[in-house]
């Protein structure tokens, strides 16, 4: 059923006139005569009867116009809805963020809280390859990782945007910290227990590919999924660790020492992934924070 033709019929029966119902939807007479027409030949029989100069229903034109009313109205609520989505006074949008990253992100989601007070923002804390494979199963709109993917199958059904660059560094417990100062070669690590991420993320992927490139495999002594454990973990003598700069940066001096790292310089690149194709409107405001908020230019950055 075409919704015009009950809009065009209302019209008609609360103006008494086609005429008038033509004047104020602004079509002909002869295309609201046509609809109402075609109307009454889908429903079957006669809704308007001409009685003189006045209209009057059918019993069938009664029960038409009550629920024609409600239908209209219900349409408008869903066109409302839709212009509300549209410009974002309501929606939803679910974002994977691993630990590392959460420094990073804690302001871009303060921007967008505030630029879109009505949209229903979830967050999810994984790990990179659980989050890739969220966002590809269509369980997250966007997910945060590290950059080339955790899991390059997925390479051609995600979409990618680098969103920052930083150097690593490499942290030791206060006590056994390199006697010289300065940055320390991956090489000088090799023997030492390491506290790491969990398998699931991306970080000990990097790490364990340096130190192939560097000539050794590291020791793992303790995993966690926090960076503030792992630092804690170091500041306890468990062993060494690599973090970001930006979350190196948080741990307690006292007890660890950061050192940049050279020979090589492991890139720590954060991007964004989406599954190929739609992006809603929340989506791409979300994107829109991420390359405006300051804290993407972070202290440490690689030129």
């Amino acid at each position: 059923m075409d919704v015009r033709a009950l809009r065009y019929f209302v019209e008609v029966v609360e103006r008494q006139s086609f005429t008038r119902a033509a004047e104020a939807l602004h079509v002909t007479q002869p295309t609201i005569s046509k609809m109402v027409r075609a109307l009454e030949d889908e429903l079957g029989g006669p809704l308007l009867i001409r009685d003189g100069r006045r209209l009057q229903l059918t019993d069938a034109g009664r029960v038409v116009l009550e629920r024609g009313r409600a239908v209209l109205a219900e349409v408008g609520r869903l066109r409302c809805d839709v212009a509300e989505v549209e410009g974002l006074a309501r929606g939803e949008l679910t974002v994977g963020i691993p630990p590392t990253a959460g420094p990073y992100f804690a302001p871009v989601i303060g921007v967008y809280r505030r630029r879109h007070p009505g949209v229903t923002l979830r967050l999810r804390e994984q790990g990179a390859r659980a989050l890739e494979a969220g966002v590809a199963a269509g369980e997250l709109d966007i997910g945060v990782t590290l950059l080339p993917l955790a899991r390059p199958e997925l390479t051609a059904h995600l979409a990618q945007l680098s969103v920052a660059r930083q150097s690593v560094v490499a942290l030791f417990p206060r006590a056994r910290a390199p006697a010289h100062p300065g940055p320390v070669a991956l090489a000088e690590l090799a023997g030492l227990p390491f506290v790491m991420y969990e398998d699931d993320f991306a970080l000990p992927r990097l790490i364990a590919d340096g130190c192939r490139a560097a000539g050794f495999e590291p020791e793992i002594a303790a995993q966690s999924r926090y960076w503030d454990f792992i630092g804690d973990l170091v500041g306890a003598d468990v062993g060494v660790a690599i973090l970001p700069a930006h979350v190196a940066g948080r741990v307690d001096p006292a007890r660890v020492d950061c050192r940049p790292l050279a020979s090589p310089t492991l890139v720590w690149e954060l991007g964004l992934v989406w599954r190929q194709g739609y992006l809603s409107r929340a989506a791409r405001a979300w994107l829109d924070c991420c390359r405006d908020a300051a804290p993407l230019s972070p202290g440490n950055p690689l030129p």
